[in-house]
This record gives C-alpha cells, structure tokens and sequence, in this order.
C-alpha cells in the first residue's frame, strides 16, 4: 500500500486533499542551455544578460549593468515573462549560488549567457511562482547541491539533475502557494527598501550633521544653535580603557548568568545587551569593567566596530572603551563613533598590522558642540535608529516566518 502521508506536505490551504505527484525535474518545462554571448555585449545594448553574477543568495536578480544587443547569437535567448533560469555554475566553494532560479518579470527584456539553464515552463501543469518558490526552497535546493562536482568553482550537469524527482500538487494547489510566497515577498522587499532607504537618510544625515574636513561647523543645524564645534582628542570625552580576557583555562572565571564580556564578534548592532560568554564574579573582579552607556570599539583586526553597552560590561584586549564624562552625551558620542570608524577603518588599512592601539585611540581628534546641542543631535539619531531597528527586526521576522514557511508547505 503507498503511503500517502509521505505525499502530502504539512501546512496546506483549506480545501486541498489530494496526495502530491513525484516529477522529475526535466518535465517542468522545456529547458535550453546557455551558450557564450560575451561578443554581443554592448553598453548601449537593450536587452539585459542573466550571467553568473545575476543571482543572489536571496534568489533574486542582480543587475551588474551589462547589456547585450540583439542579433543572431542572442535572438535565441531573449526570454519571456515567467521563464525560469537556474545558475549550473558557482565560483565559490560554499555553493551559496548554484541551483538558485530566478523568475523573468517581463517580456523581450533578458537574454541568458553561459552556466545558465532555461526552463519554459509547461503552464498547463506548473504555475511559474509555484516552481520558482519550490526550487529555491533551502531544504529543496540541497537535492542539486548534492549533484556538485568541483573545487574552486562547483558545477551541476543539466542532464543529471533533471532526472531528480519533486513532489508537486494539481495546478490550482500550485496557484494558491504560489501567490501566498509572492505576497510574503513584497512584504519583504518592501520592508527592506524601508530599511535601506532608513540607512541611506542616516548617512546622509551623518554627513550633514557633523563638521567635515577642514570644517568647525555642520552644514545642516537645529535653529537655535551657533558657534565652532571645539576641537577635542578622545581622550578629552571621557575614559579609555582597553579590555583584557581572564583566563579561559579556568572555567570558573565565566558563568552562564554572569557580566556581558564583549569580544569583536558580539558587536552586531549599536547597542549590546548580552554576549556569548559571560564572566562570573572572579572573572569580573579580574578583568576591566565599564559602566552602562560606554562606546566600545574593536581596535585590533576587525577595527572600527561600535557599540554602546546598555548593562555593566567586560571587554576583551580588541575592544577600546570611552567612558564619557559629565561634559557629553552618551548617544551622540555613539553616533560620531560611526565616523571615527570611518576614519580608522581608513588608517589601518595603510599599515602592515591593523591595529590602534589605547595612546592612539585617545589622541584620535574629533570636534564636538557644547553638550546641550550634543544632547538634540543625540536624541534626534536616536529616533532614527529605533526606527532602523525596528524595520530591521520586522525583516528578520519576515525571513524567519518565509523560511518556517518553505519548510512546512513543500515536501
């Protein structure tokens, strides 16, 4: 007796029942492989090329401005809308790229070079967004992961995978899925235009904000505001410290509930709250403490990360920390670490070891405007991020939820 359960998968829509049908992968459509069309590139040519480079590691179309006319060589690889193409190719080890498919948007627009495969879809049995959402799913995805062969640049043969076997249901099926992944996707790609566009203003504003070189004072100003901005080293905003690591030999420095210890690695966001070890009292009473609202910046290696910790912290020997003082605002001096790390970023890399140590870091110069003006520059960026955190944690979700998604309502 065949077992049904295996052929169902384990969300699906109200209304459907029916058990879903194994096909190969080479019956989803008619499918042509790319051939080499670099002679055809012009500038100035109408059509874009689908090449290696167009996919991304979120399956979709990445625009590298090159353009190709149309004539004999190409004529046969212009696509239409809901064609498929997948990468056959990928130049890294990791295989992020390889088997990744992308769903033409529009008619007589694309023409597809090398390394890719085109499938026209057989639309009176598979809707388009249906397969485009199935082949991309990770779990899905891995079947042509599996097939690769090569070092530094991996590689799949059409003829093998399109013998690999998927589980599809009955066409309406198919419709209802995939309109529900399209949705979620402009959910998505609105919330992270929302996100880029929030990041683009920052740094607009950043630049706008803060004196440039050669400059005492900001281009864009709150009313009510006059004056040079007065030249200060770091070392003049409050305390330097650089941190230290107790000894990881001895487990009984570090405990699951103890004091946030900050390495490079726990720097992901502006503010840090919490690490991946923490110390416990004998740990915390050796190594070097800072009190909430201090910047920390990774000065060895990867320079110019920042952060503010929100709780009592710990740091590690990478990590330089400006305690500030009474005369300035903890936010503001948050925000123009994101210019200091501009600057270090830049000195670093003209020398052989990346490194700024604690007597350089306090001598970094800066300019800062009396503290009452530091205190509005300080709560307007603080608004902005909120807002960036905020879309941003709506993305994540967003990819969480697509991902459960992909996993539950394929099989």
């Amino acid at each position: 007796m065949t077992n049904n359960k295996a052929k169902v998968p384990e969300i699906r829509f109200k209304g459907y029942i029916d058990a879903w049908t194994q096909r190969k992968l080479g019956d989803f459509g008619k499918a042509t492989g790319g051939t080499s069309i670099e002679s055809e590139f012009n500038t100035s040519g109408n059509y874009k090329v689908i090449s290696i480079g167009s996919y991304s590691e979120q399956s979709v179309y990445t625009d590298q401005n090159i353009r190709a006319d149309l004539t004999e060589k190409t004529k046969s690889r212009v696509l239409n809308k809901d064609d498929l193409t997948m990468i056959l190719n990928d130049k890294t080890s990791s295989g992020n790229i390889i088997g990744r498919v992308l769903l033409i948007d529009e008619d007589d627009s694309y023409v597809y070079n090398q390394r890719t495969q085109r499938i026209e879809p057989n639309h009176n049995e598979y809707e388009p967004q249906f397969l485009y959402q199935l082949l991309n799913a990770p779990d899905i995805r891995s079947k042509i992961i599996n097939q690769a062969q090569g070092n530094t640049q991996i590689y799949v043969n059409w003829s093998a995978i399109s013998e690999l076997d998927y589980f599809v249901p009955q066409i309406p099926e198919q419709t209802a899925i995939g309109s529900f992944f399209r949705t979620l996707d402009e959910i998505l790609a609105a919330t992270q235009r929302k996100v880029a566009g929030l990041k683009q203003l920052k740094a607009a504003y950043l630049q706008q904000m803060f004196p440039q070189a050669g400059e005492c004072v900001p281009r864009v100003r709150f009313a009510g505001y006059s004056g040079d901005w007065d030249d200060k080293k770091l070392g003049e905003l409050g305390e330097i410290i650089t941190g230290s690591t107790p000894s990881t030999s001895d487990a009984e420095n570090y405990a699951e509930d103890g004091m946030i210890w900050v390495t490079p690695t726990d720097i992901k966001s502006l503010t840090i709250s919490s690490t991946a070890k923490r110390l416990s009292k004998k740990g915390e009473s050796i190594a070097r403490k800072v009190p909430p609202y201090s910047i920390l910046m990774t000065c060895i290696a990867s320079i110019g990360k920042n952060t503010m910790n929100l709780v009592p912290a710990s740091f590690n020997q990478q990590i330089n920390a400006l305690v500030p003082n009474e005369n300035n605002d903890q936010y503001f001096l948050l925000t123009q670490s994101e210019i200091w790390s501009s600057y270090m970023k830049g000195t670093a890399a003209a020398m052989t070891m990346q490194i700024v140590n604690k007597s350089e870091f306090s001598k970094m110069a800066t300019k800062v405007p009396p503290k009452d003006e530091q205190v509005a520059i300080g709560n307007f960026f603080r608004n902005l991020d909120v807002q960036i955190e905020t879309q941003s944690e709506k993305m994540e979700k967003l990819k969480q939820l697509k991902s459960a998604y992909l996993q539950k309502m394929f099989i």
